[in-house]
């Protein structure tokens, strides 16, 4: 049964109490400026639980204790103004609500991506002048999803769970922890520079694209581990499982797309890294913004399958994010040229890239807004192709969940893989 949803009602949600004049003007910082202008995409799913808790109530509950956040979290019910600043003027945060055709179960013991970008009030690539938007789903069973978009202009995904946590921590009664209470100091830190002639669009696919998850078994991802650690005998540790998937997916894409490398073109692969522990001495994880940059390797071409050579390149690169680098980034100017130079290669078709985000180990399952917590969480179809998402699998048993998206004859050929379908079956 194909899932079906019709829109209820939509309510501005303005912070409970009004924002200082001081905090007004809320400076994007130039990590801010440089992330591209789209939406970043959750959906939490909540069954109906004993306290049988009517469908208003829940609506109700969730929209007093999201004006509560706003109050911590002021930028996000404010506007963009010119690329350059969020007016914290207090307009608010939109809050859909809509019904479902079908039990929750029936979406979320088996999620298809593009099922979840329905329970989502947005495109996430719309452009839109506020920073953030929620969608409220009730399913026939007494069953709701929690859809929530935030705008990759202000925050990164740890700044996004950060908020999502303490919204719920807000809704079940309870204050903030003093450590926990967000900082608004990205732009202190990377202050806001000139950046014409950088497109932060580019990137975003024009043509079809198709999101699948493949669920990789824990088992599955220690013998990558252990096969990637005997091949690359000169690397010093067991690969991560994040490294091990990453080299692995990359390696079967290649192989399942192209018939051979181009010695015309760049092959790299990119991972997001989070900067706070990065800094030295670190920053504590509730510095709101976007604290985060690409670790990119460039692999030769006629090497671009070994894992002995990818697999100490990603390694490198990721370890080259450290305290020199966050000074260097710190000035902005170089950065900005490597990205600009990046997005022309792009734009001329002479890189093959693909990137790598992880959410594992991030606190996804910790909301709570009441009613216990989620039994099922997950993203969406995203606009970027060659993107990979990594999750935890639902199962807590140390599977990873890659949710992948390809263009459609891409996904195609790299779905049908026989060495890519062998590890996606538990061990015995």
């Amino acid at each position: 049964m194909e899932l079906k949803i019709q829109l209820i009602s939509m309510e501005m949600i303005k912070p409970a109490s009004p924002t200082l004049e001081p905090r007004r003007k809320y400076l994007l910082s130039f990590l801010d400026q440089v992330a591209p202008h789209i939406f970043m995409p959750i959906v939490y799913f909540y069954r109906q639980n004993e306290l049988c808790i009517s469908d208003n109530d829940k609506s109700l509950h969730l929209k007093k204790s999201l004006s509560e956040s706003l109050s911590l979290y002021y930028p996000l019910g404010g506007r963009f103004v010119n690329g350059g600043y969020v007016d914290c003027n207090d307009e608010g945060v939109p809050f859909f609500e809509a019904k479902a055709n079908c039990s929750l179960d029936h979406v979320a013991t088996n999620l298809v991506p593009e099922n979840m970008n329905k329970l989502l009030p947005f495109e996430l690539d719309e452009p839109h002048d506020f920073p953030m938007a929620v969608q409220v789903t009730h399913f026939q069973d007494g069953g709701i999803s929690v859809g929530i978009l935030m705008s990759h202009k202000v925050a990164d995904a740890v700044s996004f769970f950060s908020f999502t946590n303490n919204w719920a921590a807000i809704a079940r009664g309870g204050a903030v922890k003093d450590h926990r209470l967000p900082e608004f100091d990205s732009a202190a830190i990377f202050p806001p520079r000139g950046v014409s002639g950088f497109d932060p669009r580019v990137g975003i696919a024009k043509e079809e694209l198709v999101s699948k998850i493949f669920t990789f078994p824990a088992s599955q991802i220690a013998a990558l581990q252990n096969k990637y650690s005997a091949a690359a005998d000169h690397t010093p540790r067991r690969p991560s499982r994040v490294e091990a998937l990453s080299c692995f997916i990359w390696t079967r894409f290649l192989s399942a797309t192209e018939s051979k490398p181009d010695p015309k073109k760049i092959y790299t692969i990119v991972h997001a890294v989070n900067l706070r522990t990065r800094f030295d001495p670190p920053l504590p994880e509730n510095h709101f913004g976007n604290l985060s940059r690409a670790a990119v390797s460039v692999l030769a071409v006629e090497k671009a399958l070994e894992i002995n050579e990818i697999l100490p390149k990603v390694r490198d690169s990721i370890k080259s994010i450290n305290n020199e680098y966050v000074s260097d980034l710190r000035n902005g100017v170089s950065h900005l040229n490597a990205m600009k130079d990046r997005m022309g290669m792009s734009k001329r078709g002479e890189l093959i890239s693909f990137s790598f985000t992880s959410l594992c180990r991030l606190p996804l399952q910790e909301a709570d807004y009441g009613w216990g917590k989620p039994v099922r969480v997950g993203a969406a179809r995203l606009k970027y192709k060659n993107l990979v998402t990594f999750m935890d699998a639902c199962d807590g048993n140390g599977g990873i969940e890659a949710w992948i998206n390809l263009k459609k004859d891409d996904m195609e050929k790299f779905e049908k893989d026989p060495e890519l379908k062998k590890f996606l079956v538990e061990i015995d």
